[in-house]
């Protein structure tokens, strides 16, 4: 992207693949009025919203009819001159309209996020706002969507930029002190300083200790299904999928390796991953036994990283599977497995009983991930937002860092520069500072023609 000139006119589907009723192709750029105009020479007034006849300038053949929605900078999405076709979703009008604009001079077609990219760059929106929108696009379930229109909407923007401002005003006056240390100061400055930046470390201390909870709802919650070979994991997992996702079959170890898949149950994100068998006794030292071995340890590793785990047994064995057993902590949920087979299966806690085969028992297992599900989410939720990325957190607790140096530094300089460095770093969360390597990464995420 950084190759490409910010001068260019841009354009791009903004509608998905595939047929449609109706298509949408944006143009952003100097030169997205002077494209309508070839486009649609029939009308000498540019009017905001109308339904143009599209031409191809070279043939003069009709492309098709379709509603033209036209926008001046700074009063558009970009802060450009922006253009909307709004025609037919066939495929062949699509096609051809999009020839005929990369036909005209200055135009090219858009890359990943670059509408969004020229929106930052022309101060339409910020970095927070700009990922609100693309988790927005991406949001699979009703709390994902809340998340992302909060987010979208400034909640996050507004909180840094309030501490940016606040951190910025004691910077000032602890400058100033250093300045001018012979004028007539008021008496309160430093006392006050440092009730502020005290002040301003709680709140960020607070805001990172929050169980990761808006990376969690963003990313979904992490579901292990773990249990002896042939417990139903692959069964269970397709009856929660409504759909075949994993192998199923009686003989042991089918499954080797961990699979995935998203779900939404009850407007909750979650990744439910069906695992291989753990088995207590050591497969015979040959190449398949190889492979089983290293499933069961992806096994294990997915159970310790899980949010929830749900262990698995048989309802038919005598006695639950001991090794299944072992890994027993304040995440799992129990549940026995072949409810219509079962025999007095003991267990030292309450469990789940269900039948992955004829769905019995299913509606509870889901009620009790949902109910994890909300606390894991929802408990202790302030009216703060909850920062959502990686990269929030990283300059969050950098900015941290450089607030508790600022007690402790023992020359007024050194404690205004910790103060600068902790602007610093809260600015590149929202891209006020230092953040053009990021904008790559950021954006490229984004479809096409957004």
């Amino acid at each position: 992207m950084n190759g490409n000139s910010f001068h260019d006119t841009i354009f791009a589907p903004a509608t998905a693949a595939g047929r449609s009723g109706v298509a949408i192709i944006r143009v952003s750029g100097p030169r997205a009025q002077e494209s309508l105009r070839a486009l649609s020479p029939q009308s000498s007034v540019q009017k905001a919203m109308a339904l143009r006849s599209i031409i191809n300038p070279k043939t003069k053949a009709l492309i098709d009819r379709a509603l033209v929605l036209s926008f001046s900078a700074p009063a558009s999405f970009t802060g450009e001159d922006v253009v909307e076709y709004h025609i037919h979703g066939s495929p062949a009008v699509l096609r051809e309209l999009l020839n005929v604009l990369g036909a005209q001079p200055g135009h090219r077609l858009a890359q990943p996020g670059e509408f969004t990219r020229r929106a930052f760059e022309n101060g339409k929106m910020d970095l927070t706002v700009a990922e609100g929108l693309a988790d927005l696009i991406n949001a699979q379930t009703q709390v994902q969507k809340q998340q992302a229109l909060a987010q979208m909407g400034g909640a996050l923007a507004k909180l840094y930029e309030d501490w940016a401002q606040d951190l910025t005003r004691a910077l000032a006056h602890l400058e100033a002190d250093i300045e001018f240390p012979d004028e007539d100061l008021p008496q309160g400055i430093a006392p006050e300083i440092h009730s502020t930046i005290a002040d301003m470390a709680a709140k960020i201390a607070a805001h990172l200790n929050d169980n990761r909870r808006g990376e969690r709802l963003r990313d979904g919650l992490q579901v292990a299904i773990i249990g002896a070979p042939n417990a139903g994991k692959s069964t269970l997992m397709n009856t929660l999928a409504q759909r075949d996702v994993a192998i199923v079959s009686p003989l042991a170890g089918t499954t080797r390796d961990v699979i995935d898949v998203a779900l939404d149950l009850g407007g909750y994100p979650f990744v439910i991953a069906d695992t291989a068998g753990l088995r207590s006794d050591q497969p015979d030292a040959d190449e398949h036994a190889t492979i089983e071995s290293e499933g069961m340890k992806r096994a294990r590793a997915r159970a310790g990283a899980a949010d929830i785990t749900i262990l698995l047994f048989d309802g038919t064995t005598a006695a639950p599977d001991a090794h299944t057993l072992g890994l027993l902590d304040d995440r799992c949920l129990i549940v026995v497995n072949k409810a219509d087979q079962a025999q007095q299966l003991s267990l030292p806690h309450p469990f789940i009983l269900v039948s992955a085969q004829t769905g019995q028992g299913i509606d509870r297992l889901i009620d009790a991930l949902i109910c994890r599900a909300r606390t894991i989410l929802e408990e202790g939720v302030s009216e703060v937002p909850a920062l959502t990325r990686a990269r929030h957190r990283e300059a969050l607790a950098e900015a941290h860092d450089h607030i508790l140096r600022f007690h402790n530094a023992t020359l007024p300089e050194l404690a205004a520069e910790d103060l600068r460095l902790a602007v610093r770093a809260i600015g590149r969360v929202t891209g006020r500072v230092d953040v053009e390597d990021l904008l790559d990464v950021i954006f490229r995420d984004f479809c096409i023609g957004k």
